[in-house]
């Protein structure tokens, strides 16, 4: 199935699914008896006061791999459950240019045929890229730093 970002943390083991209501340490944080497609449209409409503070959004995949929770919702209500259970390369990799466009920029690395999208360009003085390959293939930009970093792995 897929997710619908951005995504939101719950920061407690206490989830409780009843009559259409998701609670978390009791207060609600999704009520599907109300009319709407997305989390947001029902939480607006709830009549319930007691409303769980959704404090952490994590807007892509990419932010989401450096989060170190384990419970959250989707945009659409759909709660889930992430144990980081993949393991996955981590390989740095020198930055070859980077190109500024209206909404981000574009980093190009050695040896990996497509760039990267990112909402902020890194510092000049951060040379490097550490790329997560997932399957063997490059697939997150995971990190930057001024030089270049020995191969390691991380948990997904």
């Amino acid at each position: 199935e897929q997710i619908k970002w951005p995504v939101y943390v719950l920061h407690s083991d206490e989830i409780e699914e009843q009559d259409g209501l998701l609670y978390c340490d009791t207060q609600i944080v999704d009520d599907k008896n109300m009319k709407g497609e997305t989390l947001g449209i029902r939480r607006l409409q709830s009549p319930h006061k007691n409303l769980y503070h959704l404090k952490v959004m994590i807007e892509s995949f990419q932010d989401f791999v450096h989060h170190k929770g384990l419970n959250y919702i989707d945009s659409d209500g759909k709660y889930f459950r992430w144990i980081k259970n993949k393991v996955c390369n981590l390989i740095s990799h020198k930055i070859e240019k980077i190109e500024k466009r209206d909404i981000g920029s574009l980093v190009w690395c050695e040896n990996i045929p497509f760039p990267f999208f990112i909402k902020r360009p890194p510092e000049a003085r951060l040379r490097y890229a550490s790329v997560l390959y997932m399957d063997n293939q490059p697939s997150i930009l995971y990190s930057f730093s001024e030089k270049q970093q020995k191969k390691t792995w991380r948990k997904i």
